[in-house]
């Protein structure tokens, strides 16, 4: 399909940054929708009117009903998702409902992790932590990782996309794995959620993670949280506050949760950020995962072939069914590079032991594949990347 049958591309006009910019860079952060200035603007009319009434009103169920928005994107059922301020906090809240060492010391993750979440991980004092290497820098040899899920694991957790090589772990193998044994699989699906479709009771996982920040365009402090319904009275966590007290406002010294989702909650959430993050979360329930996806894996492969076609060295899965939304290009001085290219207004990023990134989403155009590939190799010809020789690498 090209860019002239391309109707996803009817949502272009929703995005301003697209007008000035080559985005790709929607797995660090996605274009935030214009309708998001509207719902940020609701933000402050409600609170500029409504004053401490809000809460009552509608900020105080904005965590859930946010969740049950969301949930179609993941095959959760209403009730069953609430919003955290972010995926680190996500994980540490569930991190919490596990003591170590315990009759189960042992926790599962893998080197490709996302180093936040591996911080939080290694900071479990009394836990056995395995974690499996990766022999390409790429994959993780997923026969490795069921291999060290045993009887004595409490929990595995890895990211469904790997961050650096966009790999797309085999999460219903891990997940079968940990059933068997009586593991608890907790999933980060950060980089999924919004650009391939997932489903987590096909999936078979316990708990599911993810955020808005990416590819669901709804900008910083909205992450999500999914948790098997029949498994919350099982989990007892630590990291808590008054809004996971089934009387909060009974402001009771004696603690207790609830038994739902919200079982999962703790203090004061992110409003603003709520309101930011519902305008994405409805435009990609709108395209439809399954078009999204599959214009995702037609883009990424003719990124792929033309990085290949110049002899770079690629860092993402060649395989389609193995491959997210980012083709990852290897190359010298790929930091400087990364930055030269976004002086040019072709937005990516550099990450070490993966190279430049390139992400583009269901509002990119063919030709600004083309256009950024083109870019980074007159970059490179022409030296352009000296002038930015010393840059250090920054969130982006």
């Amino acid at each position: 399909m090209s860019d002239r049958y391309d109707p996803l591309l009817a949502h272009r006009s929703r995005f301003p940054v697209l007008a000035t910019t080559n985005y790709l860079i929607s797995n660090s952060l996605g274009a935030v929708p214009s309708d998001a200035a509207k719902h940020l603007q609701d933000y402050y009319e409600t609170w500029a009117t409504r004053g401490v009434r809000a809460w009552e009103e509608t900020w105080w169920e904005m965590a859930a009903g946010l969740g049950d928005r969301l949930a179609p994107l993941i095959g959760a059922r209403p009730g069953e998702v609430v919003f955290q301020p972010n995926v680190t906090l996500a994980h540490a809240v569930i991190f919490s409902a596990f003591v170590f060492p315990g009759d189960r010391p042992k926790i599962v993750s893998d080197s490709m992790h996302f180093p936040s979440v591996l911080y939080l991980i290694a900071g479990l004092r009394g836990a056995d932590v395995v974690v499996v290497p990766t022999d390409d820098g790429v994959t993780i040899d997923t026969n490795r990782l069921l291999e060290a899920i045993d009887e004595r694991t409490a929990f595995v957790n890895i990211s469904h996309v790997l961050f650096r090589s966009s790999f797309i772990h085999d999460v219903e193998a891990v997940t079968v794995r940990a059933r068997e044994v009586g593991a608890v699989s907790i999933i980060d699906g950060y980089q999924s959620v919004g650009n391939m479709p997932v489903d987590v009771r096909a999936l078979g996982v316990d708990v599911f993670i993810g955020g808005c920040l990416k590819w669901l365009c709804g900008g910083p402090g909205a992450a999500f949280m999914w948790v098997r319904p029949d498994l919350r009275r099982d989990l007892d966590p630590r990291l808590t506050g008054w809004m996971a007290h089934p009387r909060p406002f009974a402001f009771e010294p004696t603690r207790e949760l609830r038994d739902d989702a919200w079982r999962f909650l703790h203090g004061t959430p992110n409003i603003a950020a709520l309101y930011a993050a519902r305008p994405g979360i409805e435009i990609i329930r709108e395209v439809g995962m399954e078009a999204i996806r599959r214009k995702s894996i037609r883009q990424t492969t003719r990124l792929l072939d033309l990085a290949l076609g110049r002899g770079w060295t690629v860092t993402t899965p060649s395989a389609p069914e193995r491959r997210g939304g980012t083709v990852s290009i290897d190359l010298p001085h790929g930091l400087e590079v990364s930055k030269a290219l976004k002086a040019r207004e072709v937005l990516c990023d550099y990450r070490p032991g993966a190279g430049v990134r390139f992400s583009p989403h269901f509002y990119t155009t063919d030709e600004e594949i083309e256009a950024a590939i083109d870019a980074m190799a007159e970059v490179i010809d022409r030296s352009l990347w000296t002038r930015h020789a010393g840059a250090r690498a920054t969130v982006t």
